[in-house]
């Protein structure tokens, strides 16, 4: 069993930046393929980034490419997702997957990722 605690969430004023945290605990975190996904009021969750980290490779949605950037900390069983130039678009809750099982190209869906945090609420001001 894995728990999984998103962090770092907040209300930022329109082109600030964030660093959401997600720490893993109850086993080695040792997942090949971790993500973050948000949802926003309203819409359907949606993917942000992917992680493969047996092959290094990572895959972003593209209304995020170039301003996040997802990173992990072993020592302290972390994953990170740095947030800059956020803009209001960007305002949802942001919750941290782990233990996906099906194929890398196929990351960016929710269905594949069996462990889930709780979410942390991003808020992002005109």
């Amino acid at each position: 069993q894995v728990q999984l605690v998103e962090s770092g969430g907040g209300l930022v004023q329109a082109g600030a930046s964030l660093r959401l945290s997600c720490a893993a605990s109850g086993r080695t975190f040792g997942s090949r393929v971790m993500g973050w996904f948000r949802q926003a009021p309203g819409k359907e969750r949606e993917f942000v980034v992917a992680i493969n980290w047996s092959i290094g490779s990572t895959y972003y949605a593209d209304s995020v490419k170039g301003r996040f950037t997802i990173s992990r900390d072993n020592a302290k069983n972390t994953m990170y997702l740095q947030m800059n130039s956020l803009k209001p678009e960007d305002t949802a809750v942001y919750y941290c997957a782990a233990d996906y099982s099906g194929e890398w190209y196929n990351a960016k869906y929710e269905t594949g990722y069996r462990y889930w945090g709780q979410g942390t609420q991003v808020t992002v001001s005109s």
